[in-house]
């Protein structure tokens, strides 16, 4: 009986599994393949209808098993917003390759991913070719590190707030620094995949320049090596959480440092790319033809750009 029971629950799960992934279900062909009456195959039917039907209404997942006379089989009828659109998949796709986050491999075998489960299969070729020229051309980052196996190691030292050690290669100097850091956010920009932290046992009056810097200490995470949990909690209280959205609005080049403001006269053709590029700027004003912009900013990281913008930018 407990045979039985097992070759039934196998065979549901995977038609069940052929269902999720677009495929059409012919009971005429299933009832071969697993060697039953097409009876067999209909009871497994309802019963991946029935547990779709709760799913739907516990879970707000509305996924129905139709029967789909066109296709003469049986189908899964997904709900449109609950799933991805080939065009969302393709933008995706083409973000991820500008973004030039992951070694050749890792960025490879994600697209791979997106589109073998995101993209009914009638559309995963055009996908794959309208992207095949950039994966041609795809030119990793010079680091070449692997980023991804780091990253939940990361995600749930900062959820539940564990203190972790690392040995970090940083820009300066060729012998790796020993820190004991409690973590706080993962934050991507410009390339690159960064760490904020507060840094512990460590004396902020010989290595930092401003020692009572209370904004977190930036990491690159592919400089991250021998990266290890450790089971000392730490505690921040809610008001005093880091927030690395506000953060992110303030900092260029994730160059840390000192809240400021910056005041400059901008002269260039296109002023929407300031605005984007700092998100906290705001125009105060115009004079002789020059937005006069305003913005709050961390760190000397802005200077690097506004020297950028050569004769677009007087600042003030």
């Amino acid at each position: 009986m407990s045979e039985d029971k097992e070759g039934k629950s196998n065979r549901a799960l995977s038609i069940y599994s052929r269902l999720m992934n677009g495929r059409i279900i012919y009971k005429s062909q299933e009832a071969e393949r697993f060697c039953v009456s097409e009876k067999s195959i209909q009871r497994d039917i309802e019963q991946i209808r029935e547990f779709l039907d709760n799913q739907a209404a516990t879970d707000g997942i509305p996924n129905n098993l139709i029967y789909d006379y066109m296709k003469r089989g049986y189908v899964i009828e997904q709900a449109e917003d609950a799933h991805f659109t080939n065009d969302e998949i393709l933008a995706t796709c083409k973000i991820l390759l500008s973004s030039r986050a992951f070694p050749k491999k890792e960025m490879n075998s994600i697209l791979d991913k997106l589109i073998a489960c995101c993209v009914p299969v009638k559309n995963q070729k055009v996908i794959s070719d309208l992207i095949l020229n950039e994966r041609y051309h795809y030119v990793e980052l010079t680091h070449k590190q692997i980023i991804l196996d780091k990253m939940m190691l990361l995600g749930n030292a900062i959820e539940f707030q564990y203190v972790i050690e690392f040995e970090y290669q940083g820009v300066q100097g060729h012998s790796p620094k020993h820190r004991e850091v409690e973590p706080l956010a993962i934050m991507f920009s410009e390339f690159y995949f960064y760490l904020a932290g507060r840094i512990r046992n460590i004396d902020k009056e010989t290595a930092f320049a401003d020692p009572n810097d209370a904004f977190p200490t930036i990491y690159r995470i592919d400089r991250i090596r021998n990266l290890a949990v450790t089971e000392e909690h730490f505690s921040t209280p809610y008001r005093n959480r880091f927030e690395e959205g506000e953060y992110k609005k303030r900092i260029q080049f994730m160059f840390g440092g000192k809240l400021r403001k910056v005041k400059f006269k901008y002269s260039g053709y296109s002023l929407d790319s300031v605005l984007d590029r700092l998100p906290t700027a705001k125009v105060t004003g115009e004079e002789d033809g020059k937005y006069v912009i305003e913005a709050e900013v961390f760190g000397d990281g802005i200077d690097m750009w506004l020297r950028g913008q050569g004769e677009n930018v007087e600042v003030m």
